[in-house]
């Protein structure tokens, strides 16, 4: 019986645990190598999101803005129309105003002869003539008070509960940067995942000594790398003097967001990296997937008018409780408290969809 080598035997449970770290830390280094080196991959996860940004907070930086209408006539009305909010165009012919209306480049006019008043407004521009009805309708009911000779009983005192000197930027960031995040995590796992498989990469690393955990924590850690940075560079644009981003109250609970965020559109990366079988398809399907979610979760715009059943559907969606959560701690000054909820959602999330990916997981084509 021939002697034992030392290559035969077994290397002990602290050599593999070493061993196994070394090999995470090089599976990590090179998706992120590779990850920086890929110019498309920057662009989308950095600077295409970062656009929104830029774009909406240069929009938006002196405040809500002023809504131009057209007027025909001067009188008491129009004369008491609100300074802020509304800018005034005055016609000295209505049928010109209206067809400026009509044309979409006005979104209503008041016309004003004696005591009647008429509003015409393009059903085609329902945001700006709701604000307009809305605004021209208090006017209306105010003069309505005067003329009739009596006091008001009531008094109206109209004030934000957050802090006035907050600017728009402060609510669009939350939006912005959570759906950056699940972009770039979401299109990250299932773009590396297929074209590994497509190129044999996984099963080289199936018949390695690397054990599996290595290859999915390397791509974690990757995906909150990469969160990570997108928050700093997403919150420092937003600083910067041209837009005035404020970090006020217990802002740093948007750390453990952006990581439980990522991690939960990680899942759906590696779930939609298990079942497609080209670049093309997971991104396809990934688009599927998260970009209908920015206009359900109120990424862009408010959806509070939108049906009750279509918000009861975007409350099961990922990207309203990190949208919600990231909105509250950067914009509404809460603390620890308003994030244990949606923390634990986005982990339930994270773990369900992450077990159906490992079931329908291939390593390769055949």
């Amino acid at each position: 019986m021939s002697p034992t080598t030392v290559l035969d035997r077994p290397l002990p449970a602290a050599r593999k645990r070493v061993s196994s770290f070394v090999q995470l830390h090089t599976l990590t280094k090179a998706m992120l190598r590779g990850f920086f080196r890929d110019r498309a991959a920057m662009f989308f996860t950095f600077f295409f999101p970062l656009m929104f940004i830029i774009v909406f907070g240069l929009i938006f930086r002196g405040g809500t803005p002023s809504i131009t209408i057209g007027v025909v006539g001067d009188g008491p009305v129009i004369k008491a129309l609100p300074a802020t909010g509304l800018k005034l165009h005055p016609f000295a012919d209505a049928d010109k105003a209206l067809r400026k209306v009509s044309k979409g480049d006005l979104p209503a006019v008041l016309i004003e002869r004696g005591t009647t008043l008429t509003l015409r407004f393009a059903a085609s521009d329902p945001t700006r003539s709701a604000t307009v009805n809305a605004q021209v309708r208090s006017v209306v009911d105010g003069a309505n008070v005067r003329a009739s000779g009596r006091p008001p009983v009531y008094s109206l005192e109209s004030t934000p509960v957050e802090d006035s000197s907050l600017r728009t930027i402060q609510y669009i960031t939350p939006g912005i940067l959570s759906w950056g995040v699940a972009t770039s995590a979401a299109f990250g796992a299932a773009m590396t995942l297929v074209a590994w498989r497509r190129k044999q990469i996984l099963r080289r690393i199936r018949l390695s000594p690397a054990p599996v955990w290595t290859v999915v924590g390397a791509r974690v850690g990757v995906s909150m790398t990469i969160a990570l940075v997108q928050g700093a560079v997403f919150i420092g644009v937003a600083m910067t003097p041209p837009f005035g981003l404020k970090l006020t109250g217990d802002w740093w609970l948007a750390v453990p967001l952006l990581l439980v965020g990522t991690l939960s559109f990680l899942s759906i990366g590696l779930l939609v990296g298990a079942v497609a079988k080209t670049e093309e398809a997971a991104s396809a399907i990934a688009n599927f997937l998260v970009l209908p979610m920015a206009f359900l979760s109120g990424t862009f715009f408010d959806i509070s008018s939108a049906p009750s059943w279509l918000q009861g559907v975007s409350k099961v969606l990922p990207l309203r409780w990190l949208n919600d959560a990231m909105l509250d701690v950067l914009a509404r000054g809460q603390g620890p408290s308003a994030i244990w909820a949606p923390v634990l959602v986005l982990l339930a999330f994270a773990a369900v969809v992450g077990l159906i990916a490992t079931r329908v997981f291939r390593w390769d084509d055949a």
